[in-house]
């Protein structure tokens, strides 16, 4: 069994399906979509944001700290040139009273996100279908 099941459950929308939950995606109706759920690349973008979330939300509790008023905000800028983006700003909201000390450290514990290690160092990528051995790289 593959570790995602992706569906495909009518109109533009495209569900996957991952230990036991399932991940709904959908376009925007602009895209021919019904607007339902986020788009996949804003699931990517999402999974950027929660994985450096549930770091400072380890730090803090690892800390003892109150997280009443932690909350992270993203923001991406995009290189109109190349249509992609080139820079994923996080911006931190440290609780009341969250020590000084601890600022550095909590920014080095986000830098940990398995996502963005992953973008750092991205992996190599195989399709193939199930009618051959044919196989394309992402670089092609």
């Amino acid at each position: 069994m593959a570790y995602i099941e992706v569906n495909f459950p009518g109109g533009k929308r495209v569900d996957a399906a991952i230990n036991g939950h399932v991940v709904a995606t959908d376009q925007p109706i602009n895209s021919g979509g019904e607007g339902s759920a986020p788009t996949p690349f804003d699931l990517f973008l999402s999974s950027i944001a929660t994985c450096a979330g549930i770091y400072a939300l380890g730090f803090c509790q690892s800390k003892g700290i109150d997280t009443t008023g932690l909350s992270l905000a993203m923001d991406v800028r995009k290189n109109p040139e190349v249509g992609l983006i080139d820079l994923v700003d996080l911006k931190l909201t440290l609780p009341e009273g969250f020590p000084k000390k601890y600022e550095a450290a909590i920014i080095n514990s986000m830098n940990l996100c398995a996502v963005k290690k992953h973008m750092m160092n991205p992996p190599e990528f195989n399709i193939v279908t199930n009618s051959s051995d044919f196989v394309v790289a992402a670089s092609e």
